[in-house]
């Protein structure tokens, strides 16, 4: 069977542009990725008074997390640009530190305010290249994700009063 040449990518945004748009969009999946990783961690290891709530919120988060890596992801790969998907490579992208220890509930949570803030600020960065292209489809993927990341941090910021 022959082998087929893909058709290039016509969708209004020239190459340069759909590529400066996925770079950012890498570095959000990185922060994503990176933020999944600490949640779910989180909700493994939660201890202390507060136990059943954090356990509970930061399993709907880390769900809410796993289904935003897929969509920032696929959005890369609508642009024509293979997604960034190993460890070393989201370390290199992401602004979000490692956990290794195991804090306290508080100190969980201050975390977690802290990488949602992230997420929301890698977010934003990218608006300018995406508005100088037209690119609505990511516009309202970063506007959904920042709504999303925003109430996130403003709920767990409420548990630390």
């Amino acid at each position: 069977m022959a082998q087929t040449t893909p058709s290039p990518i016509d969708i209004g945004i020239p190459e340069s542009q759909r590529e400066e748009i996925a770079t950012g969009l890498s570095r959000l999946l990185a922060d994503t990725y990176t933020l999944y990783l600490k949640t779910h961690n989180y909700h493994w290891n939660v201890t202390g008074p507060m136990f059943t709530t954090l356990h509970t919120m930061f399993e709907e988060q880390y769900q809410e997390l796993a289904l935003a890596v897929d969509e920032i992801a696929e959005r890369i790969r609508a642009l024509g640009i293979f997604a960034p998907g190993s460890y070393s490579r989201f370390q290199e992208l992401t602004r979000i530190d490692e956990e290794t220890r195991v804090p306290s509930a508080q100190e969980m949570t201050q975390q977690l305010v802290l990488g949602q803030e992230t997420v929301v600020r890698t977010a934003r960065e990218i608006f300018p290249v995406i508005e100088a292209a037209h690119d609505e489809p990511t516009a309202d993927l970063l506007t959904n994700r920042m709504q999303t990341h925003e109430k996130t941090a403003w709920m767990f910021r409420s548990l630390l009063q």
